[in-house]
């Protein structure tokens, strides 16, 4: 297809004078046509006497077809020359370019018409031309490779590398002398793939069935295509669409005038219940979006996350994504990002496969103002986070300058209890910067019982009440600004430096330090199944670090608080659970064969620590190693009164998933201590 207009002016200038001819030869510096410019053209013809047949031969140095977008060097075509009817002439051989390989040209022409195809293998492209009209050429295209019109795409997208694929369809190319150029017809494509130079943009097997108009001039160009796609996969920066064999309408107009970028004044997208979408966009000469208008109904919501949002999702860790309902949005975006969004809600769920999050039956509206103020709100039946449920709850919000905010608190049921969120304040990402929210919030009577059971914790009971004044999530990570403070077994456990990294996203990763003040070891320990033990608890964790919620480092220390008028005693079955635990034996003064005769012991105090580090627990007790009982032992647990007995440990480096095993045994029953 490339070449065509090329060749047939050399044979019009030659046709007059090849009547009589034996060998002729010519040379042209230069011919001009409305499509293509030829320079240093040689041209020669041997045609023995009385032979039916003759030989044509073409050379040309440089050809331009610079509205389309060719350009080629060292052209050679080699063809037997016929005479036709009405004075025409036919002529088939093949083509060369440089070093490339040889394309098959047949030209046949006469006083009113021309005739032309260039094929290779089942590829075909054929050309007509009327005398009547000079300035239009049809062509007809048959399982043409998307390379041959690489050229061609180029002049509207300049970027763009066409890989596979193939073209079919009838084009007509209107080339008017100083006016300008005009392609339309109807337009096949099949398995193509494409992309961009940084690749920000690609296609992969798709299927079209297209209606396309492109015009040229000067000062402008225009593309309108109409028609439907056909399957296949697309990707723009975050955005990838797999397109479904069913076919989907698309309709675009696309306008660029000289010195400045790309225009879409108008965009649609017909996918049946899944999308129906219109948009207009315009961008700059480098090709970056300034403006972007999008209204956009889905009334079932089941099929567009793997259709559409994939992409968008796969970034925060959410590409399997369960969504159902309907949702119909009116959204803008300029050079500086999203200036204003009018969502519309309708019975939608929203589940996380992973079951992170749950969100049931969300209705109502959402808006967003990046200038004036709106108002909305937005409701949902329940759902789950992490496994913990939650009720029905109003979502109030507000929006100007760029900001969204709650109204007022938002109160919900909470694992028994209630849950308040307030103080919210939504920054979406605009510009370079990505997207902040801020919010607090306040547990009241939650049933920790139920909690504990959800999160994989011992039985826990008691009601859980606390606060996270303020709480930061940027840039993929949620920081909570002083802490969480909860009342539980009689005591406080206060949590600060919380922070939680990809809450949603491969691997979540929490960290915080813990201090416990003033705990019921009686409550914790039948809790925990470590026998009996009554006092006051005190401790820290500093540095915990979870990846996906396995401990994976921290540094722990819990020590018994004496507490007036509050017992100190350690039942023998918890002196059994803590030595198998801590690879530590129980020592007595008095005979082992006498230890049995005794439920429960007095104890000064009890310690003990951990420091967790590349799967290993660094072990420690009280500040004095029991005496006699070598270099490396700690005193985990000091006797006090008759019988005293003292809880040594030996092992001070200790295997996490060996003590983790131990701790569950314990849980169950399994204990084997050792009595010295």
């Amino acid at each position: 297809m490339r070449r065509f207009p090329i060749l047939l002016a050399c044979l019009a200038l030659l046709a007059p004078a090849l009547a009589g001819a034996r060998t002729m030869q010519a040379r042209i510096a230069r011919v001009e046509t409305a499509v293509a410019t030829l320079e240093q053209v040689r041209l020669r013809v041997d045609w023995p006497a009385n032979a039916a047949v003759g030989e044509l031969q073409v050379w040309a140095a440089r050809a331009d077809a610079a509205d389309l977008g060719y350009r080629w060097r060292d052209l050679h075509w080699r063809c037997p020359l016929r005479r036709a009817a009405d004075a025409g002439w036919r002529c088939a051989g093949a083509l060369r370019a440089g070093n490339g390989a040889p394309l098959q040209l047949e030209v046949a022409f006469d006083a009113s018409s021309t005739h032309a195809a260039l094929s290779r293998g089942g590829a075909r492209v054929a050309l007509e031309r009327d005398a009547a009209s000079p300035d239009l050429t049809t062509l007809d295209l048959r399982q043409v490779p998307v390379a041959w019109v690489q050229a061609l795409v180029a002049q509207a997208w300049a970027d763009a590398r066409l890989h596979r694929g193939t073209l079919a369809g009838r084009l007509l190319v209107t080339a008017p002398s100083g006016g300008a150029l005009r392609v339309e017809g109807p337009l096949r494509l099949r398995d193509v793939a494409l992309e961009t130079a940084d690749a920000s943009i690609a296609a992969e097997g798709v299927g079209a069935d297209l209606a396309i108009r492109y015009r040229s001039a000067a000062d402008a160009a225009a593309v309108d295509v109409d028609g439907q796609l056909r399957g296949g996969q697309l990707l723009a920066g975050n955005t990838y669409v797999a397109l479904p064999e069913t076919p989907i309408g698309l309709e675009v107009a696309a306008r660029r005038a000289t010195g400045a970028g790309w225009r879409v004044p108008r965009l649609a997208w017909r996918d049946g219940a899944a999308l129906q979408a219109t948009a207009s966009l315009a961008f700059d000469t480098a090709g970056a979006l300034t403006r972007m208008h999008v209204d956009a109904r889905s009334d079932d919501l089941a099929p567009v996350r793997s259709r559409y949002l994939s992409g968008w999702l796969g970034l925060a860790g959410l590409g399997e994504l369960d969504l159902h309902g309907a949702l119909q949005v009116d959204a803008k975006v300029d050079a500086a990002g999203l200036s204003r969004i009018d969502a519309r809600l309708q019975g939608v769920d929203i589940r996380d496969p992973a079951q992170r999050f749950v969100f049931d039956g969300l209705q109502g509206d959402l808006r967003y103002s990046a200038g004036a103020a709106v108002d909305s709100a937005l409701a949902w039946d329940g759902g789950k986070l992490y496994g913990l449920e939650f009720g029905e709850a109003r979502l109030p919000f507000a929006s100007a300058d760029g900001v969204l905010r709650f109204r007022e608190d938002a109160r919900m049921p909470f694992m028994g209890g209630r849950l308040t969120v307030h103080d919210v304040v939504i920054r979406p990402p605009r510009g370079d910067a990505g997207a902040d929210i801020r919010f607090g919030l306040v547990l009241d009577d939650v049933d920790f019982g139920r909690v504990s059971q959800v999160v994989g914790l011992p039985a826990f009971q008691g009601r859980l009440s606390g606060a996270i004044p303020n709480a930061h999530y940027a840039n993929e990570r949620v920081d909570f600004d002083g802490g969480l403070s909860m009342q539980l077994f009689d005591g406080q456990v206060v949590f600060t430096s919380l922070a939680l990294e990809r809450p949603f996203g491969t691997a979540p990763s929490l960290g915080a330090d813990i201090t416990f003040e003033d705990l019921d070891l009686l409550r914790l320990t039948e809790v925990l199944g470590f026998g009996s033990v009554t006092g006051r608890l005190d401790g820290r964790i500093d540095g915990l670090r979870l990846v996906d919620w396995t401990p994976v480092a921290f540094d722990a220390w819990l020590e018994s608080d004496p507490a007036p008028g509050v017992p100190q005693r350690i039942s023998q079955s918890a002196v059994q659970d803590i030595s198998s635990v801590g690879d530590a034996s129980f020592v007595t003064s008095l005979q082992g064969r006498l230890i049995g005769f005794f439920d429960d012991f007095g104890y000064r105090r009890l310690g003990i620590g951990c420091r967790l580090a590349n799967e290993v627990c660094s072990m420690a007790g009280l500040p004095h190693s029991h005496q006699g009982q070598g270099q490396g032992a700690f005193t985990i647990v000091q006797g006090a009164g008759l019988p005293r007995l003292d809880v040594v440990g030996y092992n001070r480096s200790v295997d996490w998933p060996t003590l983790v095993e131990r701790l569950r045994a314990v849980g169950s029953g399994e204990v084997a201590p050792v009595v010295e």
